[in-house]
């Protein structure tokens, strides 16, 4: 068996398709598919449900999965301890964050934490969309994740292998571009009609934000007619298509506080549109470096205290006109 067969069929099991799998491999479909085989000869089982359109893994793939990401994490935690110690650099902190986050809580976040840290870390920060920050974790190129977190929305981060931290709140506001430039009334306003649906620009499936609004909305009693005109992964694109006054969408408040308190911006709908979310520190419930450890310990010690921050940065981003 090769590593290289259990990075191949966590890719399969990600994408639910052979092709996508591929190409995020770098691999010809056929040659990928070949070392599947190859894996489910040696794991004497089938792991994958082949279908017309879609993949499914096998119950057997299902418990597979667990092992063989747990396995890839570990080899990967290992490898980078042992660089790290060879290189003098023992006191590296490995993070992945979604890319809004990277910009909004991180850096006061990092501070608060270094604050109380006896070492002085080399911080190692990689910023992208949910599912990339996903796999970085699972294959244990960092040490931990910084996320959006809402509990409908599904997450491959199970509890069984991760553990995670409430350490912030931010909330989804449904945003537009004022219908006047004196007035507070939106351009594009919730719910809107079958008749009339409300221009929506929308998160891709594979940032974490978009996932939430896709669960919550889901499941909500709260009906919106919309009418999808652009889509993207990153929220700082979305503001910017907001404020160009090209649609509606729901944003971090977080990364618009300061537009709401000008008016540059206003709420698209009622806050009964606004979607809580929490911001979430994950990582692996496997041993990591000394560093890494002794990070996660003041971690632990101040999520209610990082919260209180959170929430009152908020507060005062509302108190000069955030919201009507």
């Amino acid at each position: 068996m090769e590593i290289n067969w259990l990075h191949d069929f966590i890719a399969v099991a990600t994408a639910r398709s052979f092709s996508r799998a591929a190409e995020e491999r770098n691999s010809s479909q056929p040659a990928l598919s070949r070392r599947i085989k190859a894996l489910e000869l040696w794991a004497g089982a089938a792991l994958f449900e082949r279908t017309t359109h879609v993949v499914h893994l096998t119950a057997a793939g299902e418990a597979f999965r667990l092992t063989a990401e747990d396995i890839v994490r570990r080899l990967a935690a290992g490898r980078l301890e042992t660089q790290e110690l060879a290189r003098g650099s023992s006191d590296a902190l490995k993070f992945a964050s979604t890319n809004a986050l990277s910009l909004t809580f991180f850096p006061d976040w990092l501070r608060q934490i270094e604050m109380a840290l006896s070492f002085v870390p080399n911080v190692q920060l990689v910023a992208n969309h949910m599912e990339a920050c996903e796999r970085m974790l699972l294959a244990g190129e960092v040490h931990f994740l910084l996320c959006h977190h809402h509990a409908a929305a599904a997450t491959t981060l199970t509890n069984s292998h991760f553990l995670s931290i409430h350490v912030g709140n931010d909330r989804l506001i449904p945003a537009s571009v004022p219908g006047s430039k004196s007035g507070k009334a939106p351009r594009f306003r919730l719910p809107g009609t079958s008749a009339a649906p409300v221009t929506f620009l929308s998160f891709k499936t594979e940032s974490g934000m978009g996932r939430i609004l896709d669960a919550v909305r889901s499941a909500s009693p709260l009906q919106a007619h919309l009418k999808p005109a652009f889509t993207s992964h990153l929220a700082k694109l979305l503001v910017t298509m907001v404020q160009a006054g090209r649609g509606m969408a729901w944003l971090p408040e977080s990364l618009i506080t300061d537009q709401l308190a000008s008016g540059e911006l206003v709420a698209a709908g009622c806050p009964e549109w606004n979607i809580p979310i929490e911001i979430r520190v994950f990582r692996p419930r496997s041993r990591l470096t000394p560093a890494a450890e002794a990070f996660w310990k003041h971690v632990q010690e101040r999520p209610a205290r990082n919260r209180d921050v959170k929430v009152a940065r908020l507060r005062r981003g509302r108190s000069k006109g955030a919201h009507p």
